[in-house]
């Protein structure tokens, strides 16, 4: 039987296509051109409201696309209890929008009165571990659905970590159930910045979590003498990790792309071009494994 939710809409899976991170200077450009485009995703911070333009065009956009939620807000690394109030209205959008995947970030982001759209680090023991495990148990039992957790994109290290970043990442996912989003673009801002081996980063990430990558430009950046890659989403992909995500997908297969372009918005033509090269990767990276079936 088909499964019809609250909104009367049927829920759409996020299909392994390239997409783009929806802004409201483009959403003009997708109800009238209708590009070919596997889906988008938002954050669900900027919808929140009760009503408005943003909330219509997404309405509309949503009749004609997958679209998944990232959101930037719940805290999950928190010492504190999540905001309710923030949950309830991720679940509102949630049962509204019928997103085929719902993320988050490795991360924090409110304190005692106080929340900043910065995603802070964590320190990586087995105490605040079991902290994030426990706040992801507690939003996939208030949405009733599993989430994907992102890695984060770092430039500090605290000697108080007892594990590395990617084996707290995937302990995060596989003990409370929730899927992996690997942002192959932090991977790569992460290793470079802290000279750690980028190999042996993902040789720790299962394929079978595997829910979501993303994909973002970053800047290079001179901070007390330091060279330092920032994650700015500000940019077209570079060469670098370009190739990573080629390497990535043929090592560990395909999943739903997106690219993420949250700052220096671009005109919708030059995103779509980001949009195209990371479907034409895809494309070459499927018929290389049909030619390997095919061939033995």
């Amino acid at each position: 039987m088909e499964t019809i939710h609250k909104s009367g809409r049927k829920p759409t899976p996020v299909p392994i296509r390239a997409g783009a991170g929806l802004k409201p200077q483009h959403y003009q450009s997708v109800i009238e051109d209708q590009p070919d485009i596997g889906w988008f995703e938002i954050h669900p911070e900027n919808y929140m409201g009760r009503g408005g333009p943003p909330l219509r065009y997404l309405e509309k956009i949503r009749q004609d696309y997958p679209i998944s939620l990232h959101s930037v807000g719940t805290s999950l690394g928190s010492h504190l209890p999540l905001d309710m109030q923030h949950l309830q209205q991720l679940k509102a959008l949630v049962e509204r929008f019928e997103p085929g995947l719902v993320s988050e970030h490795l991360s924090w982001s409110h304190g005692y009165e106080w929340y900043t759209h910065d995603l802070m680090p964590l320190v990586y023991t087995e105490e605040s571990l079991q902290l994030m495990v426990e706040h992801i148990d507690q939003v996939q039992e208030y949405l009733q659905r599993p989430i994907l957790i992102e890695n984060p994109s770092s430039y500090l290290q605290f000697k108080a970590s007892e594990m590395p970043e990617q084996v707290f990442y995937v302990e995060a996912a596989k003990r409370s159930g929730a899927g992996l989003l690997v942002d192959v673009n932090n991977v790569f801002v992460s290793c470079t910045n802290h000279g750690w081996n980028i190999d042996d980063y993902l040789s720790e990430i299962p394929i079978p979590l595997i829910g979501e990558i993303h994909l973002s430009g970053h800047s290079v950046q001179q901070v007390e003498g330091r060279t330092l890659r920032i994650d700015d989403h500000g940019s077209p992909v570079c060469s670098e990790v370009w190739s990573l995500y080629q390497q990535f997908i043929s090592q560990f297969g395909l999943a739903p792309t997106l690219i993420e372009w949250d700052s220096n918005i671009p005109q919708f033509p030059q995103l779509l071009e980001e949009v195209s090269s990371a479907q034409s990767l895809m494309d070459r990276v499927a018929e290389s494994e049909v030619r390997h079936v095919v061939t033995g």
